[in-house]
This record gives structure tokens, sequence and C-alpha cells, in this order.
């Protein structure tokens, strides 16, 4: 209405502006970024002995679709390296919700990866995680799979396809094991997805 946008103008003014005495003892610092975080990771992934390997453009978009092109894309730049090799990458995704399960956008991302994770030549898994330790509404930071996830959630009688359909990734990771959880972290610099090829 009319009247909204009338008293949002006037307060335009009142609004404290770059260069306002109000703010010259005023100051901004930046502790903590997605690169700070991919960074922290990368040194740990050297550490313990793998070549690392960064997706410079964050991942963005639907989670489900995201892990899948993320995958290709991580394998593609690591193809021909030697290994052991640590791709490391960041961003957040999003999630169409359909379903009435439980889960996160690290949840779902990372459930997307078992099928073509399962099909990658050699050892290989891959973590999508919330770096302020909380994904969706759940208990869980994210989930981890690997070139067994599959084999395992069938064995239990489990298909990842009905369980992403159902927006439900949390039961799923739950019920083989895989969610990954470290309690809230008192920050949240975005997503951190952790590809490792053996």
């Amino acid at each position: 209405p009319s009247s909204v946008v009338a008293r949002l103008t006037r307060s335009t003014d009142e609004t404290p502006k770059p260069g306002d005495a109000s703010l010259a003892r005023s100051s901004t610092t930046v502790i903590g970024s997605r690169a700070d975080a991919m960074a922290g990771a990368a040194s740990e992934a050297s550490a313990r002995g793998y070549r690392v390997v960064t997706m410079d453009e964050p991942i963005t978009g639907e989670a489900r679709l995201a892990g899948i092109a993320h995958l290709r894309a991580a394998m593609a730049k690591a193809h021909g390296l030697p290994r052991p090799v640590c791709v490391i990458s960041s961003g957040e995704t999003t999630v169409r919700v359909t379903g009435s399960g439980r889960g996160g956008r690290n949840q779902e991302l990372a459930l997307a990866m078992a099928e073509p994770l399962a099909r990658s030549a050699g050892p290989a898994l891959a973590a999508s995680i919330g770096t302020d330790g909380i994904d969706g509404p759940t208990d869980a930071a994210g989930a981890l799979v690997d070139a067994t996830t599959l084999e395992r959630a069938r064995a239990r009688g489990l298909s990842p396809d009905r369980f992403l359909a159902e927006n439900n990734a949390y039961a799923f990771f739950a019920a083989i094991g895989d969610l990954i959880h470290t309690g809230p972290t008192g920050t949240n610099v975005g997503d951190l997805q952790v590809i490792l090829l053996a």
C-alpha cells in the first residue's frame, strides 16, 4: 500500500549512511568465511597425505541436482591426479520440499551422490556438512556416502530414490549410520563438501 511505501521512504533519512558521525568508531571485521573453511579443510587433508583440489565456484541450486553435477565436476577435476585426492568445495543449495520426510540440504545432496559414487572407479567417499553443525530441522550437520552406501541400504530394503522423493534423507542415513553429528559450532559460513578419492 502507498502508506507503507511512504513510511519506509520517510525512514531512509534516519538510517545512518557511510561517513555518518554515529559510525565514526564502528568497524567491521570478518572473522570467518567460506574460503577460511575450505582452507582449514585443505590444510587438514594435506596433513593426512591427500593431494588437495579445491572447487572455486560455490555449489548452488537444487540439492539433488547440484550433488550429481558437483560429483561429476569434482571427478573431472581430479582425473589423472595421483591418489589419494581430496576435492573440497563449499556453497549452499536449496531443497524443493515435495515429501513429508526429514532432512536438510546437505543430507539430500549426499544422498543424490550415492548412485553415481557407487559406479565410480576406485574407492571414494563424499560428505556434505553444514559449518554451523545443523542441517535442516535435524540434529545432524550432514551425511556421507561411499561406494558401499547403496549396497548397505539395499541390504536393509531401503531405496535411495524413494527417500529422495519423500525428502527423507535423515531417516535413510540414520538407518545405515552415515549421519554426521558435530553439534552446534557457533559459526556459519555455509556448507562444506569433501570428496575423497583413494
